[in-house]
């Protein structure tokens, strides 16, 4: 098989592989879609609708429903832009954090039981070439994701 085939199959189990060992169908943990939006609006700061269309790649009707669930639930705010523009703009809330908090440390808890018998080299040889697979993704989309 060749790398392009192994990747294609590999990345594919991983995303059904994550769901499983993460927990993610639980009761109480945030859908993927709330996961990354939250985290988004955490690393990069009150975002209106627009802007985060632009980030995902999605269309505005969709990241509506998807806010407005988050705004219901208390996890998103609306908020008036911090530049003075006109559009409203989405803050994480307290408890956005909170739950975006809870859901990181069952993955980091899942991801580390797996790597436990990884030597570090591995581990960071393993993290280094992910990055690197997300970025260049990035670069093709033209949607560049903010990192820690």
């Amino acid at each position: 098989m060749d790398a392009t085939r192994a990747i294609e199959f590999e990345t594919m189990l991983l995303s059904r592989h994550l769901v499983e060992i993460t927990g993610r169908r639980e009761r109480g943990r945030l859908d993927r879609s709330a996961y990354t939006l939250l985290s988004r609006l955490r690393m990069a700061g009150p975002m209106s609708i627009g802007e985060l269309a632009d980030a995902f790649g999605l269309d505005q009707s969709t990241l509506n429903r998807q806010t407005g669930t988050m705004l219901n639930a208390g996890l998103v705010e609306r908020i008036p832009d911090p530049a003075g523009g006109i559009a409203r703009k989405f803050r994480i809330t307290a408890e956005g954090e909170r739950r975006v908090d809870a859901d990181r440390a069952v993955n980091l808890e899942a991801l580390s039981r797996i790597l436990a018998g990884w030597p570090p080299a591995e581990a960071a040889a393993f993290a280094h070439a992910l990055q690197r697979f997300n970025t260049d993704i990035e670069r093709l989309s033209g949607r560049i994701w903010p990192r820690p």
